[in-house]
């Protein structure tokens, strides 16, 4: 214990700067100032602050001779032509076992109200990925508490899966439920943009002290620069990157990828980047996927993360921007729709537009043939609800039909319920639900 101590003393010491590295502001704009004598040693993306004790930070977006442009993390009424600016550099994050079941701000420092001391090890925001042809294949499936996600729609260790759903649908819901009860040693929680009202709430209401004693949050409130916004997603990403490589198993879940995007937009353009998909930059792209592809299986000797990350998505556009972007690089989407959640079924789950690319893998032969009937059973259903619900449709004119008719209430009863014990037990009432059907 006093070896640790001692350590995270060292980390204190080790991150102060003896040195101060200056330069001026002259130039002021509407959350944008232009700084004049830079050195050789200021690199894009670092952090500064001004250097008259003020808390005003920003970061480096854009270097020309001598000069660099500076997007502040707040107002910055009061500051004059001639300020200092005092170079802060990289500004990683180190992670510390001892975050466990602490809520944190995207720069390491607690916003729960105690001390919160740093790691010993400073990791960097944006790190890459482990080696392609180093990391292991998908792992098991999870118990996930949630009988959709053990039965139709399962979770591996090691997926990344995008929930993509429209404003209050139940997707902070379904994300505490995952948190609580998705099999994994640590959970690392990225509150992206949330409002500020709500952290508590969730903390307390909708995770509970069972999710949170395993959990780490890093968040940022909707009112907070974009710089701070975006870098909520990354601060978490090497978080969760911290446990992985203990050997750990994480579970990532980030909500919203949207908001990360539209911090990056905002930084992106006060840059001087061009929008161009439908107001998004071009770099907005491979932002998107290298945060992805931090997720996922880990090397050999280290844990996997596996990760779920929420899109909101306006009218169940799946074709917008984000949501395009991110599909195309997870192991799986799932989609919720308001029309489900306004009947009263939650999660509100299309399980018809959902898919999870641990199949049919994750599941046995028989496993895989009850998924199969019970897809089958609900697109039937789906073809001709609006005939059933007029009256139109003829009992007898599609056997198929019948049996979907049949099955379909207490279906889809159960793709809203909990499961207390396991996938096994699932499967079984999934079975019993299925057999009413009596179709061949």
């Amino acid at each position: 214990m006093a070896r640790i101590g001692l350590d995270m003393l060292r980390a204190e010491i080790g991150g102060c700067e003896a040195l101060r590295r200056l330069a001026r502001v002259v130039e002021v704009g509407r959350g944008v100032l232009t700084v004049s004598g830079i050195g050789p040693d200021w690199r894009l993306g670092d952090r500064v602050r001004l250097a008259d004790g003020a808390h005003l930070g920003g970061e480096v977006v854009a270097l020309r001779a001598g000069q660099a442009t500076i997007l502040s993390d707040g107002p910055v009424d009061g500051v004059r032509l001639g300020d200092g600016m005092e170079l802060l550099g990289a500004g990683g994050i180190a992670p510390d076992d001892s975050w466990i079941g602490r809520i944190v701000d995207p720069f390491g420092h607690a916003i729960d109200g105690m001390p919160l001391m740093r790691g010993a090890r400073e990791r960097p925001l944006r790190a890459a990925p482990p080696a392609p042809s180093q990391r292991k294949r998908l792992g098991a499936r999870l118990e996930t508490g949630v009988t959709v996600f053990n039965t139709l729609l399962p979770l591996v260790r090691g997926q990344r899966i995008g929930l993509f759903a429209g404003s209050g649908v139940g997707k902070s819901s379904l994300l505490a439920k995952f948190a609580r009860g998705v099999e994994a040693d640590i959970t690392v929680i990225a509150l992206i943009g949330e409002r500020g009202r709500e952290l508590r709430e969730f903390v307390e209401s909708v995770l509970g002290r069972e999710g949170m004693a395993r959990s780490v949050i890093v968040a940022a409130t909707s009112d907070q620069s974009p710089l701070v916004r975006r870098r909520c997603a990354w601060a978490a990403m090497a978080v969760a990157e911290h446990f992985r490589d203990q050997g750990r198993q994480v579970l990532f879940l980030a909500d919203s990828i949207t908001r990360f995007a539209e911090a990056h937009r905002e930084v992106a353009l006060a840059a001087g980047e061009p929008p161009s998909l439908r107001g998004f930059p071009p770099s907005t792209s491979h932002l998107i996927m290298s945060l992805a592809e931090r997720a996922g299986p880990g090397p050999e000797a280290a844990g996997d993360i596996t990760a779920v990350f929420s899109v909101l998505v306006a009218g169940s556009d799946m074709d917008e921007p984000v949501a395009d972007i991110l599909r195309g690089v997870l192991d799986g989407h799932v989609v919720m729709e308001r029309e489900i959640a306004e009947r009263g079924r939650y999660p509100a789950i299309n399980l018809l537009r959902s898919v999870s690319r641990s199949l049919p893998q994750a599941a046995n032969e028989t496993e895989n043939r009850l998924i199969a009937r019970a897809r089958r059973l609900l697109g039937a259903y789906d073809r001709v609800e609006l005939m059933i619900q007029a009256g139109l449709y003829a009992q007898g004119s599609d056997p198929l039909v019948d049996a979907a008719i049949r099955v379909w209430p207490a279906l889809d009863a159960y793709l809203s319920e909990d499961e207390p014990d396991d996938t096994a037990t699932s499967f079984e009432r999934l079975r019993r639900i299925l057999d009413r059907a009596g179709e061949t």
